[in-house]
């Protein structure tokens, strides 16, 4: 009996010295390891998002902000979402049930934030959802910044827009700290600058109890709002530009003409720097309609508009350059001496070796440089290019920049290009012919160019040869307004031309605006003396586009400004006009009604 007792004692004493052992293991050892597993299961961490930098003209007017919205969320602290909580969200979101489950699914294993299913949200919805909070168990409401593009379409090619990142930009990004649900550029300079402008997301921590429901906030880490960017815009010429392009085509549009000039783009740059003043393409579309999700009629209006506003044209619209490229074929014939100042061609409406001839058989007798290239006469044209040939053409057009990007820091810029014997051998496997030197002397055939690439061109006569890469951001500003990064003119090649041609050349584009060039009528009496160049670019699928370039003053040049205008019939017809209004919003010219 007593030795059964003594059993029992040691028995009773070994299990509660395993569980004394057992407890202080679990306090002392594993205390920190197991209390922060508890405050895992009663502290969340939620996100709070950063709003993005503002975008500033070169003179501090801002362009771009942001706004307060509502953001309707959901949580999924304890459980998945009912059925019934995303069939109700599908109705009153106007979402489709899958996506929402899809939203949902991405963010599995992303810490417990809610998931955002729409930005934006309208008061109304808002109202809604609240009024019926027991059919919304899980949904909160999130107050939220959203960007502002503060004028609407203004400047929508330059700026782009933002969205929700996608699963292969996610995969993309996802070392450089992006998540699902984050808000990203997705175009134009939102996308260019992104990691600079996003900020850094801030954080809360909330207590919540058994069922996952919030009881209280513990401690807040404030977000970091994105640096902001000044831009080289002018915010009164870019809003010249846009106007002048707007009215300009409603006019072309009208009974007087039944034009169907649609779509235009222009560039006006400083030639001394490559600094970018203002940059329009139209159509446009309002990157504010983007802000929480594009709704699928807006979405099917933009991408269903056969002219395409989504389109920057002055960058990656190529079209061929017509009249304009005679600037270049002049800078050949008389660089390499095939003719001279004084030297006269007789026009007789037609060249004597191929029947190419002027718009409406028009002849201008005998002719001298000067005023082939004011008056912009083909069959003068067409006998530089039989003297110099398309491998010179091709040579000079290279060294003017084109053929290639200009280096611009925004996305899609297309390349152009130049007419030569290699790219018809390889796309038409067929020798090369006198008559397509013809047409690519007057930049016609194979010749295409962006209006930013013309506008370089123009850039170069005005300031003798320099070719400065365009850009559009001149300084990155942390909030506190310190600099980040500036951004100086940067020389990316030259084109040696000597000063007796590059004189001539300057002097022709002059007499453009003066009486008996091709865009007299439209400059006369302009008080700032400018020099330009007319085109009228042949079009197989329509009316022919209209092309004006031009920089002033001539005597010390400050501003170059290039204008297309798609299926606007005459250069000085349609495009001339624009290049006016904007020039006198660059000088401050009043012009009268």
């Amino acid at each position: 009996m007593s030795k059964r007792l003594n059993i029992m004692q040691w028995v009773v004493v070994f299990i509660v010295v395993a569980l004394i052992s057992r407890l202080g293991y679990l306090q002392v050892i594993q205390g920190q390891n197991y209390a922060r597993l508890a405050d895992g299961n009663r502290i969340r961490i939620i996100p709070i998002a950063a709003p993005r930098g503002i975008f500033y003209d070169r003179n501090g007017i801002p362009l771009v902000s942001k706004r307060p919205s509502f953001a309707v969320t959901v949580t999924t602290f304890s459980h998945s979402i009912q059925d019934s909580v995303i069939t109700n969200l599908s109705k009153t979101l106007d979402m489709k049930v899958e996506e929402i489950r899809a939203k949902i699914n991405r963010h599995t294993g992303f810490s417990f934030a809610p998931v955002r299913l729409k930005s934006d949200v309208d008061p109304e919805t808002i109202i809604k959802i609240e009024e019926n909070r027991s059919e919304f168990p899980e949904v909160v409401i999130k107050v939220q910044p959203v960007r502002k593009y503060i004028y609407q379409d203004f400047a929508a090619h330059v700026f782009g827009y933002v969205g929700e990142i996608s699963e292969a930009e996610l995969k993309k990004k996802k070392a450089e700290g992006y998540k699902a649900g984050d808000i990203v550029g997705k175009f134009g300079l939102e996308k260019v600058y992104d990691k600079y402008i996003r900020g850094r997301v801030g954080a809360e921590r909330i207590e919540v109890d058994a069922n996952g429901q919030p009881i209280q906030v513990l401690d807040e880490r404030q977000p970091i709002p994105g640096n902001n960017l000044i831009l080289t815009l002018d915010y009164s010429i870019q809003r010249a530009a846009e106007k002048a392009i707007d009215e300009r085509l409603r006019y072309l549009q009208s009974k007087q003409h039944r034009l169907k000039a649609k779509a235009a783009a222009a560039v006006v740059m400083n030639p001394k720097t490559g600094e970018i003043l203002a940059m329009v393409s139209r159509p446009a579309f309002n990157p504010n309609l983007f802000n929480g999700g594009i709704s699928e009629k807006d979405w099917d209006l933009l991408i269903g508009n056969p002219f395409n506003p989504l389109e920057n044209r002055a960058i990656s619209g190529e079209y061929p350059p017509g009249s304009v490229f005679k600037i270049i074929t002049g800078t050949v014939a008389l660089e390499l001496g095939k003719v001279t100042t004084e030297e006269k061609i007789l026009d007789t409406g037609k060249h004597w070796l191929i029947p190419k001839g002027n718009a409406g058989g028009e002849a201008l007798g005998w002719i001298d440089f000067k005023e082939a290239l004011s008056k912009s006469d083909n069959v003068y044209f067409y006998e530089m290019g039989n003297r110099v040939g398309i491998d010179n053409l091709e040579k000079y057009a290279r060294l003017y920049g084109l053929g290639v990007t200009t280096g611009i820091e925004l996305q899609g810029e297309a390349k152009g290009l130049v007419a030569n014997r290699r790219y018809k051998e390889e796309m038409y496997e067929d020798g090369w012919y006198l008559s397509e030197t013809f047409d690519a002397a007057i930049g016609q055939g194979f010749q295409l160019v962006t209006p930013l690439q013309m506008a370089m061109v123009m850039g170069e006569v005005a300031n003798g040869g320099y070719r400065y890469r365009p850009f559009l951001v001149s300084k990155i500003l942390s909030p506190a307004g310190k600099t980040i990064e500036e951004f100086l003119p940067e020389q990316t090649g030259r084109i040696t031309i000597s000063s007796p041609t590059l004189a001539v050349i300057r002097n022709a584009l002059h007499e453009v605006a003066l009486p008996g060039g091709t865009a007299a009528h439209t400059f006369q009496g302009f008080p700032v003396s400018i020099a330009g160049k007319t085109g009228t670019a042949e079009n197989p699928q329509g009316d022919d586009h209209g092309w004006f370039v031009a920089y002033a003053p001539f005597e010390d040049p400050q501003v170059v400004v290039a204008v297309l205008v798609e299926h606007g019939g005459y250069g000085s017809q349609s495009a001339a006009p624009i290049a006016k209004d904007i020039l006198a919003a660059v000088f401050h010219v009043q012009q009268s009604i």
